[in-house]
């Protein structure tokens, strides 16, 4: 009788002890994503603004929904800042500033995300895009507004900062 009983204790310290393990997982995320903005100091928050060389500093609470939004709208073809459909063009800075217009800053990158264009800038790309312009067929755009479009803007400028060299690196990082 001891020992049938102390074996089914064994089993529910087990059980309980995955249950919680289980449970605590989404929680760790959280708190992680979001010690992870707060971490981040203002230097590193700035990222630049328009073309002129202006800047803007995003708040921690920015670079958190930022990162939310480009996970659920843009992660999906552009993990780790690449392009999917086109490995030769990524999200890395040097690839932005080369674009015409040049994409390396908040504004640029807004106005992509609004009307995309093909990286020659010569023709809209809309209809392959996922765009405020063709949100009717890409769904993920429907609800986004200007404020979502500056931050996931944002956070692709501040990915850099953080992930270096991974960011935009392709097959080799991720």
């Amino acid at each position: 009788y001891n020992l049938s009983r102390i074996h089914l204790r064994r089993i529910m310290f087990k059980k309980n002890f995955w249950l919680l393990f289980v449970l605590s997982i989404p929680f760790y995320f959280f708190h992680l994503s979001a010690v992870e903005a707060v971490e981040l100091d203002e230097v590193t928050r700035t990222v630049p603004l328009e073309s002129t060389g202006s800047t803007v500093t995003l708040t921690p609470e920015q670079v958190k929904r930022g990162k939310r939004l480009f996970n659920g709208a843009c992660a999906s073809c552009h993990t780790g800042g690449i392009t999917k459909t086109n490995p030769n063009v990524g999200l890395d800075p040097e690839s932005l500033s080369l674009a015409t217009p040049s994409r390396d800053n908040v504004k640029s990158l807004v106005d992509y995300m609004k009307d995309p264009t093909s990286y020659d800038g010569s023709e809209s790309i809309a209809e392959i895009h996922p765009s405020i312009k063709s949100a009717d067929i890409f769904p993920k755009m429907r609800n986004l507004t200007d404020e979502d479009l500056f931050v996931i803007a944002g956070h692709i400028l501040l990915q850099p900062k953080i992930a270096s060299e991974k960011w935009g690196g392709g097959k080799i990082y991720y």
